[in-house]
């Protein structure tokens, strides 16, 4: 996965942090969560402020 997979990350990040709660969450932790994904493999460079409010974003449409 790539920063632009924005749902397939969300859906990975749901399953694999189902206690985590999207919408009280700060953008390191985020950042450190999607690189920390087995299927994950791109430069951590290239995520910036928006990349990370739309998966956070995408996270949250996922809980509902």
């Amino acid at each position: 996965m790539k920063w632009t997979d924005i749902n397939d990350i969300a859906i990975e990040l749901d399953e694999a942090l189902p206690s985590i709660d999207p919408t009280k969450i700060n953008f390191v932790d985020l950042m450190n969560w999607v690189i920390a994904l087995p299927d994950f493999n791109d430069d951590p460079k290239h995520c910036g402020e928006k990349i990370l409010e739309a998966i956070q974003q995408a996270w949250i449409d996922e809980r509902e």
